[in-house]
């Protein structure tokens, strides 16, 4: 076996141990993007170069994503403390999960490090200044995960935008997924009409944000009563199949309080308490 082929070899391997520490960890998704992706994006306008990985560590040669779930029936409460308390938890299985496989490859001899989930200081930060160090959705994107919608969230076949990534930044080259080739974004628009803070714009897809400040503000305003961030745009998503296991392939279920009091009045119980 010649040098080239020791390499892939090995590279293959790291790979197969990686997907079985993320299957022992409960990690349902896990890609990969090789950091020369980000020269060559999918849209424009994209990232600025400073928001490049290998920017942030100039010794990155691979972005490994990994997402977790947010359970839509808790998501279907917000805003309130419940999704608060679920948010904050998968941020923080994130940031450990991260961690450990950062580790993981350290032990194996390739320098490696994890990237917050969240990298500002609270929403404060995101009023006077609403953009991260480093955007995890645009690498979810490259590592093949998912698509953008127009609610400016990456989409993903299992549960649509109900899903919250962390990102490894590592040495070693490992083989990197091809993009999605579906557009899972059905242009619905519900997320646009349903938006709180006037923030979504249907022209704006897939650049971002048409108004960060005013989805930021919105959720500062939540901050302040304890029951941040807001979560409607993710909730009324049709795309995920989440949707099916929870019995909520229905859309209506979220205007129709007729067809659905049941659901109604447990959303507005939780709703009534926890707050500030």
């Amino acid at each position: 076996m010649n040098h080239l082929n020791q390499i892939l070899s090995a590279m293959t391997d790291l790979l197969q141990s990686l997907k079985r520490k993320c299957k022992l960890l409960d990690i349902p998704l896990m890609g990969i993007a090789d950091v020369n992706q980000w020269e060559t994006p999918p849209f424009r306008p994209w990232v600025p170069k400073e928001f490049f990985p290998q920017s942030i560590f100039p010794e990155a040669k691979s972005v490994i994503v990994i997402g977790l779930p947010i359970t839509l029936p808790v998501l279907e409460t917000s805003p309130s403390i419940f999704y608060r308390e679920l948010y904050l938890t998968v941020n923080s299985l994130l940031d450990q999960y991260s961690y450990r496989l950062a580790n993981f490859l350290n032990d194996r001899g390739y320098s490696s490090i994890f990237v917050p989930r969240d990298g500002y200081a609270g929403i404060e930060a995101l009023v006077k200044n609403p953009v991260a160090f480093f955007s995890h959705r645009h690498a979810a994107l490259l590592a093949g995960l998912g698509t953008f919608g127009v609610n400016n969230m990456l989409l993903t076949p299992e549960f649509g935008p109900r899903v919250r990534f962390g990102s490894i930044f590592t040495a070693a080259e490992l083989p990197s997924a091809s993009l999605m080739e579906e557009d899972l974004c059905t242009r619905c628009m519900r997320c646009v009409r349903m938006c709180p803070a006037s923030a979504l714009d249907e022209q704006d897809y897939p650049a971002g944000l048409t108004e960060k400040k005013n989805c930021a503000a919105h959720s500062a305003e939540l901050s302040r009563v304890g029951i941040s961030p807001c979560g409607i745009c993710i909730k009324v998503c049709p795309v995920g199949e989440d949707r099916r296991l929870f019995g909520r392939e229905d859309m209506s279920v979220y205007k129709d309080k007729d067809r659905f009091p049941n659901l109604h009045e447990a959303w507005e119980h939780v709703r009534r308490y926890g707050r500030r």
